[in-house]
């Protein structure tokens, strides 16, 4: 069944081969998916909404391009589409050039912190491919174990939430860490109280930490 334009196309309704990736038919013919054809089986479908590829049944990247992030709001609209339509697991792509850096840890908040989805930076197509393969490579280790693939989305997320952690004005790596310890997830350090942060980090950047997330 394909998606329309607007949604992503519901879980399931994909069939990825294993090994394989389904590229949205809009890629066809771009450097990217001519360096995934190069490492990876790489097939297109028309239909597949606001999803770029799909990586298996579950889990679909959505690509954000230096020329999305300086053309302004309508990658943040999809992106919230997605989320609010869909139940996969979304990895969001996104071209951090010189060009586009100023828009980065807005893009980051929107997607790690907003929506709770994976957020993974590249310089171009070329590494947008390899990252693309690798994840498909560890995934067919072993097709038949779901937890394995949960697991590889969990190291994932947990990579960008400690990064995007680290971007909080006051907070470095040790500071991150810590907020994790302590508190577990993203979520739960966005709704704690600066009497709940100080402990953990200090009076002056737990207030940081208040402002930024009520911002």
């Amino acid at each position: 069944m394909a998606a329309k334009g607007n949604v992503p196309a519901a879980p399931g309704s994909v069939i990825v081969p294993y090994g394989h990736v389904v590229g949205n038919e809009k890629w066809r013919g771009s450097e990217l998916a001519r360096r995934l054809q190069g490492k990876t089986k790489l097939i297109f479908e028309d239909g597949l909404g606001l999803v770029d590829f799909h990586l298996s049944n579950r889990i679909c990247v959505l690509y954000i391009s230096e020329a999305d992030l300086v053309a302004g709001d309508e990658f943040k609209r999809r992106l919230v589409r997605f989320r609010n339509a869909s139940s996969l697991g979304g990895i969001v792509i996104v071209e951090k050039t010189p060009l586009s850096e100023q828009y980065f840890s807005a893009v980051q908040k929107l997607v790690v912190l907003q929506l709770g989805m994976v957020l993974l930076p590249v310089a171009n197509q070329e590494e947008a491919s390899q990252l693309i393969t690798q994840i498909v490579r560890e995934q067919s280790k072993d097709h038949t174990s779901n937890p394995f693939i949960r697991k590889q989305c969990s190291q994932l997320v947990e990579a960008s939430m400690f990064r995007t952690v680290q971007q909080i004005p006051g907070v470095g790596k040790t500071k991150a860490l810590l907020l994790l310890q302590q508190f577990g997830s993203i979520h739960q350090i966005c709704n704690a109280s600066v009497k709940e942060l100080e402990p953990v980090v200090g009076q002056t950047v737990a207030q940081q930490i208040h402002t930024f997330f009520g911002s």
